[in-house]
């Protein structure tokens, strides 16, 4: 029997995962959708190890969350065959920079998000989970973001709030 990879998977909340709050009439990041999402797919040969980390807004990240998120993916990457962050996308690229500052980790780090959140119909978020789900099998170790059918590498990683996608440093996908 083939041995199963051991994915961590750290969730940070984000759009990925708002729920409407019909009481406020607003999206927000009170209930976490993550785990409907996985129990959507099919994930033969691999084990997810759940790291649920905070549930916020990446806007409202302090540099605090982001060195935590950073401690606690090097920590995971230790002792699994990759890791996988969700996190929102406004302040993903602040966390990718500074996963890469801290030194090439032992497996790849692949953070994805959503710029719809998952309970909308014309998501983003399955999609980028997949993607991000079989990036951190097949890429070397390093720190990336998958979404929109494209893994980019860290440094030089930003959002283009324009295309909204993420995109090289330079404008180039």
């Amino acid at each position: 029997m083939l041995q199963k990879s051991r994915i961590a998977l750290i969730s940070t909340g984000g759009t990925f995962e708002k729920t409407y709050d019909e009481l406020q009439g607003v999206l927000d990041n009170r209930a976490g959708t993550l785990d409907v999402v996985l129990a959507s797919i099919v994930l033969n040969g691999v084990e997810i190890v759940r790291v649920p980390l905070m549930n916020k807004d990446s806007l409202l990240m302090t540099p605090q969350d982001h060195e935590l998120i950073v401690h606690t993916a090097t920590s995971m990457a230790a002792g699994h065959d990759g890791v996988v962050i969700v996190h929102g996308t406004d302040r993903l690229a602040v966390t990718g920079e500074l996963m890469h500052a801290a030194g090439t980790p032992r497996v790849p780090v692949v953070l994805t998000g959503a710029m719809r959140p998952y309970v909308m119909r014309n998501t983003d978020a399955l999609q980028n989970l997949t993607e991000a789900l079989l990036a951190v099998q097949l890429m070397a170790p390093g720190v990336y973001v998958a979404m929109h059918n494209q893994v980019l590498r860290f440094p030089g990683v930003m959002k283009d709030k324009e295309r909204g996608t993420f995109v090289r440093a330079d404008g180039h996908a």
